[in-house]
C-alpha cells in the first residue's frame, strides 16, 4: 500500500475519533466539570507523546518553546469555548459550528496579512453562514448558548493561523507536544482553585481516555505524520468528514434526531468547506485561496 493511500485511511481514522469525540463527551461532562475534564485528557495526551518520544523534550526552547506556549494557550481557548458549547447544545450541532473555522481561517489571514481571499471563498462563506442559520435559529430565535462554540471555531480558525506562521523550519512534534504541554497547564490553573474533581464512573472514565488517547495524541501523531506526504488541500477535504461522522454517531447511539433543517444546514456547511478547500488546477502551491491585496 502506498503512503499516501495508508495516509488517506488514517485520516479518515482521525475524523471518526473526532467525530465520535462529540458524543463521547456529552453524557460525560454532565459529570464533570470543564476545566477538570479538559486537564486529564491534555495531560494524557502530553504524557503519551512524550513517551513516544522521549527526546523531544530537548527541542523545548528558542522560538519553538514560545511560538508553542502561544498557540497552546488559544487551543486551551479553543477547547474550553468548544466543550462548554457541547455542554450547552447536541453533539452534532456542535461539530457543525466547529468546522467554522474552515470559513474564518482565510477571512483571519486576510485582516490580519491583507492576502484577500478568492471570490470562491466569498461564495464558501455565505454558503456557510446560510448553513449555520438553518442549525441554530430554531423558531425565530437564535440559542446563544451556541455562541460559545462560535467562539470555539474563531480560536482554532486563529490557531491554524499562527500555525502555519509559526510551523515552518520548526520541529513539528515539539511543537505539538508544547502545544499540548501548554493546554494542560491552564486547564489545571482552572481546575484546581475550586479542588479537582476526577472522574466520577466508566463513563467519564472512557471518555477521557478515548479523547486523550484517540482524539488528542493519536490524531496530532496522525495528522503531523499525513501532512509531510500530502498536500494540505487534500487533507483538510478528509478532515472536513469529520462533521459527517459526530452527525452519524449521535443518530446511531440516539443522543439527537436530526430534522431536515438541520440535514439541510449540516450540508450547506459540509458544501462550503469543500468548495473552499477543494484542489483545483489554476491553484499554485504557495497561493491556495488566496491572491494578493491591491495597494
Amino acid at each position: 500500500m502506498k503512503k499516501t493511500t495508508l495516509a488517506v485511511f488514517a485520516l479518515l481514522f482521525v475524523t471518526i475519533a473526532w467525530g465520535a469525540s462529540f458524543v463521547v463527551m456529552k453524557p460525560a461532562m454532565e459529570k464533570i466539570p470543564v476545566y477538570d475534564f479538559l486537564a486529564i485528557r491534555f495531560t494524557i495526551a502530553a504524557a503519551l507523546m512524550i513517551a513516544v518520544r522521549p527526546q523531544v523534550l530537548k527541542a523545548f526552547r528558542g522560538p519553538t518553546l514560545l511560538y508553542g506556549v502561544i498557540l497552546g494557550a488559544v487551543l486551551s481557548f479553543s477547547y474550553v469555548t468548544q466543550t462548554i458549547g457541547l455542554t450547552l447544545s447536541t453533539a452534532a450541532i456542535t461539530s457543525f459550528i466547529t468546522g467554522l473555522y474552515v470559513i474564518l481561517t482565510p477571512i483571519i489571514v486576510w485582516i490580519l496579512f491583507k492576502r484577500r481571499p478568492k471570490s470562491i471563498v466569498a461564495v464558501g462563506a455565505i454558503l456557510a453562514t446560510v448553513g449555520l442559520g438553518f442549525i441554530t435559529i430554531k423558531d425565530a430565535s437564535f440559542d446563544f448558548g451556541q455562541i460559545w462554540t462560535l467562539l470555539c471555531a474563531l480560536g482554532f480558525a486563529l490557531h491554524i493561523v499562527g500555525l502555519g506562521k509559526w510551523s515552518p523550519g520548526k520541529d513539528v512534534y515539539a511543537l505539538t507536544v508544547i502545544q499540548l504541554v501548554t493546554v494542560s497547564a491552564i486547564c489545571w490553573i482552572g481546575a484546581l482553585p475550586d479542588g479537582y474533581q476526577e472522574p466520577v464512573d466508566f463513563e467519564v472514565w472512557f471518555a477521557v481516555l478515548f479523547t486523550a488517547v484517540f482524539a488528542t495524541a493519536l490524531a496530532f501523531f496522525i495528522q503531523t505524520w499525513a501532512q509531510s506526504i500530502m498536500d494540505a488541500s487534500r487533507v483538510a477535504i478528509i478532515l472536513t468528514m469529520e462533521v459527517v461522522f459526530a452527525a452519524l454517531t449521535s443518530v446511531a447511539v440516539g443522543q439527537e434526531i436530526l430534522s431536515l433543517q438541520v440535514i439541510f444546514g449540516g450540508v450547506l456547511m459540509l458544501a462550503a468547506m469543500l468548495l473552499i478547500e477543494w484542489p483545483r488546477k489554476d491553484m499554485k502551491p504557495e497561493e491556495v485561496i488566496y491572491e494578493p491585496m491591491a495597494h
